[in-house]
């Protein structure tokens, strides 16, 4: 069985940042776990070179376009290989390959008559490379995606049917709900499609640099609309409108996309594609946006996250541990030095690369550093069963791209054989001339330490290299089947020394971003407010990262010890619910709660309240008279957003 991987290619218009970053290491995880499995495995990634937008950079930068573009694509390129990314293609839309397939699948989609030519006049952003009907504009004039002012522009143009397929692709996402992952993302999809969908313009007159049109229909003053021509990538990677033997891996099975694209990736790009009678993609994987310290990152506030920078000073394999096991998959996620050495700290070192340590230690010491897995049945059968059963939860978690409870539940296995060590103590056992079950303790771990290396080596391949040679086996897809699928053990084997995997970090490693200035008195605040009434104003696009929902709380009890918190249960018509921990224990009862509307906001960062995780909060108003919270007028569907 094959498998298809891609991140989307980064428009080269700047150069990666930390959010690149993510993409690619989850993509990367689930390309290396699928090998890892056996799959014949093709991942996909590359850079986005056509449109005004990288036309006007380089006229910036004093540079011919070509110039340019290959310039940022090769900071993309060399980044990947530095980071060891084990990408099969790089792609760039400037390839003579994929400008010859984009040209063919026109051709296809013309002669289908689900192309046509016309004029168009609407509002257009540069930013976003988007039209956008009047209607949809913020005051008549702002973009609504990124809030930039838009150009009125009357050209000829080149139109596709996107109309067409507004209920073929309605059809599609009910009969798939796991085509846009997570499903919480689907309903914005869903709900914009149902709105109504226009034919979309898919060719330019107004600038050169894209790809032109195919020869056949003898028309040069065109060329193709950057995002026709970029999500084509997917398939020209592949061959298509050439050599098409690589075609044998579509569809893919996830395409990674940051959710500010996912429009484009659930909609156009399923639009494209049944327009070419071509299989849809499986999944479609929309995942958040990092901040920096809480707060939105800015060039203008310098403190945009180089991840350069990061894996220089603490190294690419624990970022790309803290990217994967900070966040859920599809929520937006915090880079914090503070909360990054935390996890090196307390998972990293003490949890794993201490117990590695510990048994190397106490096998030396015990039997000259051989480790023989005889006994461990014998005197270890609770904690087999307890690992394999984590071992066989492991697969559900990565195949719905949620590697942080993936990492979590992974983690549980270092917790075992801490555990093991702490409960039958076998430096006592030694003394005790029970040398048999001290050595058993330490075969089990032994064990515990290889099977958690191979199913870890997908987030961390280079550092399970070394733990796996330390136990004298390599991680491939014959040691998976045998430790994981066929729950065999270690064989007798001598373990090797080696130096502190995860040395403990004491202080940050990299300048800290710039604090926000300090907060005014009173008195500067009232007269900052006469003089500059605009302060506290902001942008549509600030607005718009807040994610407000309508959610029903399904449970609710007090928490103990507590004279103010309640945990709820909260239904956002997502695939779980989810669990708020809220301060409202002085104004509501559990029973004034159940069963009632809240309005939520629904993309903080979780946070633990008295060891709780709270994964949201309740808006709610508070004067004199007490605490009311905030509900929908009238009753809305769970996940309704608020805007």
């Amino acid at each position: 069985m094959s498998k298809y991987i891609t991140t989307p290619i980064y428009y080269v218009n700047g150069e990666a940042h930390i959010g690149h970053a993510y993409t690619t290491f989850i993509a990367d995880t689930v390309a290396r776990y699928d090998r890892l499995k056996g799959e014949e495995t093709f991942f996909l990634t590359g850079t986005d070179e056509h449109g005004q937008k990288i036309e006007e950079s380089a006229e910036k930068a004093g540079k011919p376009t070509q110039e340019f573009a290959d310039e940022i694509s090769a900071t993309f390129k060399n980044l990947w290989d530095e980071f060891g990314i084990s990408y099969d293609k790089f792609i760039r839309t400037t390839d003579e390959e994929h400008k010859k397939g984009v040209q063919k699948a026109f051709e296809v989609m013309f002669a289908k008559v689900d192309i046509y030519k016309d004029f168009y006049e609407g509002h257009y952003c540069v930013s976003c490379e988007t039209f956008f009907p009047e209607t949809q504009l913020v005051d008549g004039e702002f973009c609504p995606d990124c809030g930039r002012s838009t150009n009125v522009v009357k050209e000829e143009s080149y139109f596709f049917k996107l109309s067409k397929y507004e209920d073929k692709l309605l059809e599609h996402y009910a009969k798939n709900p796991d085509f846009i992952m997570p499903r919480s993302r689907a309903n914005e999809v869903v709900n914009f499609v149902k709105s109504g969908l226009r034919d979309l313009s898919v060719t330019r007159t107004s600038f050169s640099w894209g790809v032109k049109m195919p020869e056949s229909l003898h028309d040069d003053k065109h060329v193709m609309y950057v995002w026709l021509d970029a999500l084509l990538n997917y398939i020209t990677a592949l061959g298509y409108g050439s050599d098409e033997k690589l075609m044998k891996y579509w569809p893919a099975d996830v395409h990674f996309v940051g959710k500010d694209i996912l429009r484009f990736h659930a909609i156009y790009w399923p639009a494209f594609l049944m327009s070419l009678d071509l299989e849809l993609p499986k999944h479609i994987g929309a995942h958040g946006w990092w901040t920096r310290d809480g707060e939105k990152m800015s060039k203008s506030k310098g403190n945009v996250v180089s991840p350069k920078e990061v894996a220089d000073a603490y190294g690419v394999e624990n970022l790309r541990y803290f990217m994967l096991r900070e966040v859920p998959f599809g929520q937006d996620g915090d880079f914090s030095q503070r909360a990054f050495i935390d996890r090196i700290n307390s998972e990293l070192s003490n949890d794993l690369g201490n117990l590695l340590n510990r048994i190397i230690g106490m096998s030396g010491k015990y039997s000259d550093f051989v480790i023989d897995s005889k006994d461990v049945a014998q005197y270890h059968t609770k904690e087999i069963e307890k690992m394999d059963a984590i071992l066989d939860s492991l697969d559900t978690f990565m195949q719905n791209l949620q590697t942080h409870r993936y990492l979590e539940e992974l983690w549980k296995l270092f917790a075992i054989g801490n555990g093991v060590i702490q409960e039958y103590e076998p430096w006592v056992k030694m003394k005790n001339n029970q040398k048999d079950e001290a050595l058993a303790t330490v075969a089990v771990v032994a064990n515990i330490l290889a099977k958690a290396a191979i199913m870890l080596h997908p987030v961390m391949p280079n550092t399970t290299n070394i733990i796996a040679d330390a136990l004298s086996f390599e991680i491939t897809n014959t040691s998976y089947k045998e430790l994981i699928v066929d729950k065999k053990l270690l064989k007798l084997f001598n373990i090797k020394k080696v130096p502190p995997l995860f040395p403990r970090v004491e202080e940050p490693l990299m300048q800290e971003a710039p604090k926000a200035e300090p907060k005014a008195s009173k008195e500067e605040k009232k007269e900052v407010q006469a003089t500059k009434t605009e302060d506290n104003l902001i942008e549509i696009g600030q607005f718009f990262e807040t994610s407000l929902k309508i959610g029903i709380v399904i449970e609710a009890e007090e928490v103990p010890k507590s004279k103010k918190l309640l945990k709820l249960q909260i239904d956002l018509g997502e695939e779980s619910p989810r669990q708020v921990v809220a301060g409202i224990k002085e104004f509501y009862t559990p029973d004034d709660l159940l069963n009632t509307q809240v309005c939520v906001v629904a993309n903080l960062k979780p946070a633990k309240l008295m060891g709780m995780m709270s994964e949201g909060m309740l808006l709610a108003a508070k004067d004199e008279d007490g605490l009311c919270l905030i509900r929908p007028e009238k009753p809305k569907k769970a996940g309704t957003p608020i805007g």
